[in-house]
């Protein structure tokens, strides 16, 4: 790759295999422009009876160049390049969450620091967590061990200790690892992979402890004194080890390797890599959220405390709309889900439709009252799965920071979430019950309802799941990557102004006054009020906001504030119904 000339890149195929379907779209280049031209699909092949991935890549390929009139796939089975005019294409690129995605052990000394940082890590890179085995939780080293030999991670990913600082502590995780011998997820065959990203002092006497069933990675430490984080090196090595062992050993991924032109790369930590790339292009903080049958992944770009963007990103493993819908409902209770809901219905019957959606997974909605209710469940599996991520997304736990007088009695330990509403710029959303909803006022209102984004806020949703594409894309061409993301993966639904506080009903929150090319208006918003104003695609609008006394918009408490912003498929949304939305 470092070879080509992006100038000479016109034509790309990009893949991404999932556990059940394998999505291949092109991009080509159109009046200098990149564009997305052509998608196609096939089921994955990664199990019995094939146990070939690339069949079933080479069948979404093949779907595209129907499409496209163009053939990208040659009697070999081949992927055909470089581009002609009517056939193959330039490069060939792919993501990966095939066979459950990226399954990662986390230890380390202390929980809530080193173990938290490597945690961090991991769950940048793309993977899913399984457990994180720490000195500090609660367990005794023989529920530990037992733990260890339980699951079956792709990796193991350890921490502990700063520079210089323990080493005793660290060496006792090794021996909890080492008599556990874990055993790796695909094949018994190979050597457990685990990468040492803790105190230097200690590497060499955990190199000690572990004997020739493990293949020991050192790194730079994730935590090399208490006030920095250094996830870089952890990261790259989780994704270099992810390509040697886990794909390699998984049914005709080496095959595969081989037919790309740039490394594959898990699909969640691509999603998070194109999303970095346009906070950093845009100089802007944005959140992103993926809701499926299992799990809920939110991703967010915030400002650091240093002005640095930082990267995080959280998987809520029991929040999902399908198999895990049973476990939303009991997590949030039934009366929170109902208060979304418009229309009078029975709880019980509404619990033998959970029930049945676990068992039915991929059932839909066939009925105004079943969509409604789905969409009330869905709005908190989207409100837990972010105050999660609120949760992990803080500075740095264990160092001492500045305290006000609201510090004093707050009763939380540790680093401060730096997720903020109030600076939040773009909002976008992924999922079947995001994407599909009927309407896009749906998925509006859903995101807008789960999110309470404060202040003004762009709200989109990802077309037909292409970040993944894109993201990887992004590694090897982040212009084509940010082009085809504005241009083709993001719907824009329009702009958000919701301020922070609460008032009384009917009470004034706002007032506004709104010039444009295709929207002039003008009047003021009601605690309570909810309206919206068609501003179509393309369209913008000046506004001038002017919040009464306890409303922020994002300058201080009533105080005004001007602004350009975009319209949508949905338009210009005023929210006056103030944050929290309603007490939970």
């Amino acid at each position: 790759m470092a070879q080509l000339n992006p100038d000479e890149i016109n034509v790309i195929l990009a893949t991404d295999c999932g556990s059940t379907t394998t999505k291949a779209i092109l991009i080509q280049k159109v009046d200098g422009v990149y564009r997305q031209t052509h998608r196609g699909e096939a089921p994955t092949t990664v199990e019995e009876p094939v146990a070939d991935v690339t069949v079933g890549v080479m069948n979404a390929a093949t779907e595209v160049g129907e499409l496209a009139g163009r053939r990208l796939v040659d009697d070999d089975g081949n992927i055909i390049r470089p581009a002609t005019e009517n056939e193959g294409c330039d490069i060939y690129i792919s993501t990966s969450s095939a066979g459950g995605g990226l399954q990662v052990l986390v230890t380390g000394v202390v929980r809530e620091m080193s173990a938290a940082s490597a945690e961090r890590a991991a769950l940048g890179a793309g993977a899913i967590v399984l457990d994180l085995i720490a000195s500090n939780d609660r367990r005794r080293p023989h529920e530990q061990i037992q733990r260890i030999r339980e699951l079956r991670p792709d990796m193991v990913v350890m921490a502990g200790g700063t520079d210089g600082g323990t080493e005793k502590h660290v060496v006792q995780i090794a021996e909890l690892i080492a008599p556990a011998k874990p055993k790796p997820r695909f094949g018994n065959t190979y050597q457990m992979p685990i990468i040492f990203a803790g105190n230097k002092e200690a590497a060499p006497k955990v190199k000690e402890t572990f004997d020739e069933s493990i293949a020991l990675s050192i790194v730079d430490n994730v935590r090399p004194t208490l006030e920095f984080e250094n996830l870089e090196p952890a990261r790259d090595k989780i994704h270099d080890l992810f390509l040697e062992h886990v794909m390699a050993h998984a049914p005709g991924y080496e095959r595969l390797m081989k037919l790309t032109d740039a490394p594959i790369m898990p699909t969640p930590g691509a999603v998070g890599n194109i999303l970095q790339q346009i906070a950093k292009a845009k100089g802007i903080n944005c959140v992103g959220v993926d809701i499926g049958g299992a799990t809920t992944d939110v991703f967010s770009v915030f400002d650091g405390a240093d002005g640095k963007p930082v990267f995080n990103r959280t998987v809520s493993a029991n929040l999902g709309m399908s198999y895990s819908i049973s476990n939303v409902c009991s997590e949030t209770g039934m009366e929170n889900v109902l208060r979304w809901v418009g229309q009078a219905m029975d709880e019980r019957e509404l619990r033998n439709r959970v029930k049945n959606k676990m068992i039915r997974p991929t059932t839909i909605p066939q009925s105004a009252e079943a969509l409604e209710f789905e969409q009330a469940v869905a709005r908190e599996a989207l409100r837990l799965a972010y105050l999660q991520h609120k949760e992990f997304a803080t500075t740095l736990k264990g160092i001492q920071q500045q305290r006000t007088v609201g510090d004093t009695f707050s009763q939380e330990g540790g680093g401060r979430s730096i997720v903020n509403n109030l600076k939040l710029n773009l909002l976008v959303a992924s999922g079947g019950v995001l994407s599909h909803a009927p309407r896009m006022s749906q998925t509006a209102q859903m995101m807008i309802d789960a999110f309470e984004p404060e202040g003004i806020t762009e709200l989109a949703k990802d077309s037909i799941f292409m970040m993944p594409h894109l993201g990887v894309l992004a590694s090897v061409h982040p212009q084509a990557a940010i082009e085809v993301f504005e241009r083709d993966c993001l719907i824009q639904l329009g702009t958000v102004i919701a301020p922070k506080g609460t008032g009384k009903p009917g009470k004034k929150c706002f007032s506004y006054r709104i010039t444009g090319e295709s929207l002039n208006e003008s009047g003021e918003i009601t605690v309570g009020d909810y309206v919206v104003f068609e501003l179509g695609l393309d369209h913008t609008a000046k506004v001038e906001l002017n919040p009464t006394r306890g409303f922020d918009l994002g300058n201080g408490a009533g105080k005004s504030l001007e602004a350009t912003v975009r319209g949508g498929t949905v338009g210009l949304i005023l929210d006056g119904r103030g944050r929290p939305i309603w007490p939970v």
